[in-house]
């Protein structure tokens, strides 16, 4: 199973045992007094964000400045209310506003091109990954055995331009970060920004992650992963339903309010990686999904039609993706899937929307071809990706051909 990690998880037990400098904070739960004392050490400017097991907090109005006690206790009560794409906050907190002369993003995440661990830095930090234009970003591959060691990020700084002055400590805050990152079993981790101050200090500002329970290295003595509050759709419901009827083969989603990208996602802890690409690239994805464990016909037939049931009516796009199985039959899946496709059209009528599909594993080609004469016959736009494309660059592509099927139809309109 893999556990999202959150800000202020991150702020209370993660960031002091790996030594990166994070801004102070206060939990929305302290007494009055205490808010008020941090306030004036930290110059009476502070930013109340909510605990969510979410991302745009932003966007969705979760993210304000405030300067006095009175604007603090406000917003803390209002963000703590508010729900943040399908779910709610546990709580909200105060942090410290860091003035910045220059703002950095970063990333490691596990890569299927490299076939391991891989780096990603921009001076451009602040905004998504996918805004980033590809010579303000840099990506490497991490040896698992030796690590990132500060030569090869003060490398990746310097070439991206980055100030002389600023290398040596930023290099040393990106060792931490690996630290952080492979002691913790972590899947996938970034911290957007890194903002660094006029007196050349750099803060660790935001920071999302995913850990692999699975994994013994996520048991970190004395770090406790909150319960969050939890809002069950009728989708989330009947899907549990029909997953506890089987032992074999998961069924498993989890709600994101999203109306762009329906996701039929295979792989366990890469599911989680390929949702948060979506939403990081604006693909709007409706739910994270974790389906596979060699799922019989049957088995699968029945998830797929959920899915479709519920959602494919107002989805822009169908993806259906995941890692190269080991076990996993693809044409057994892939013609549930198909079929489940077959009589959604026939009891709903055709549809128009593209599908993307990116897969690996035992019988492939004869699951593609399944694939390829179920779509060609329902008159279907497709577009299909092997075992060597990495899923983070299928689903980068079908987040971008999302908003360009939007862009065009707000063009005629």
């Amino acid at each position: 199973m893999a556990l999202k990690v959150t800000e202020l998880t991150f702020l209370d037990y993660y960031a002091p045992r790996y030594g990166i400098p994070v801004p102070r904070h206060v939990c929305g739960t302290a007494e009055i007094e205490e808010m008020k004392n941090a306030l004036e050490k930290w110059g009476t400017e502070a930013i109340v964000k909510p605990d969510v097991l979410s991302g745009r907090r932003g966007r969705s109005g979760g993210v304000r400045s405030v300067s006095t006690i009175h604007d603090a206790l406000r917003e803390i009560k209002r963000v703590s209310g508010i729900e943040v794409g399908g779910r709610m906050p546990r709580i909200a907190y105060l942090v410290e506003k860091i003035p910045a002369i220059i703002e950095i993003y970063s990333a490691i995440t596990y890569n299927s091109e490299f076939l391991g661990p891989s780096f990603t830095l921009s001076l451009m930090g602040g905004v998504e990954v996918e805004e980033i234009p590809e010579e303000k970003k840099m990506t490497i591959p991490i040896d698992i055995f030796r690590g990132l060691d500060a030569y090869q990020a003060s490398q990746v700084l310097a070439k991206l331009g980055c100030p002389k002055d600023l290398v040596s400590i930023l290099s040393r805050c990106m060792v931490s970060f690996w630290d952080l990152f492979i002691s913790t079993g972590m899947e996938t981790a970034e911290i957007n920004p890194w903002r660094v101050t006029p007196e050349g200090k750099p803060y660790a500002c935001d920071f999302k992650g995913i850990v692999d329970e699975a994994n013994y290295k996520s048991k970190v003595p004395g770090v406790e992963f909150p319960d969050y509050p939890e809002s069950v759709s009728d989708f989330e419901e009947e899907m549990r339903v029909w997953d506890a009827k089987s032992h074999q083969g998961q069924a498993h989603v989890s709600d994101l309010g999203g109306g762009g990208i329906l996701p039929i996602l295979f792989g366990g802890g890469i599911s989680t990686i390929i949702t948060e690409t979506l939403e990081s690239a604006g693909g709007s994805p409706m739910f994270l999904s974790d389906f596979g464990g060699n799922p019989p016909y049957e088995r699968m037939l029945g998830t797929a039609k959920i899915c479709l049931t519920h959602r494919l009516g107002t989805a822009r796009l169908l993806l259906i993706l995941g890692g190269k199985a080991n076990n996993t039959l693809i044409d057994v899946t892939f013609q549930a899937i198909a079929d489940a496709l077959v009589s959604y059209v026939e009891e709903h009528g055709p549809i128009h929307i593209p599908v993307v599909i990116g897969r690996g594993g035992p019988n492939l080609v004869k699951g593609f071809l399944i694939m390829k004469q179920t779509l060609e016959y329902l008159k279907l736009p497709y577009v299909v990706f092997g075992p060597d494309t990495p899923v983070t660059m299928v689903a980068e592509y079908a987040a971008k051909l999302v908003n360009a099927l939007e862009s065009i139809q707000e063009g005629l309109k």
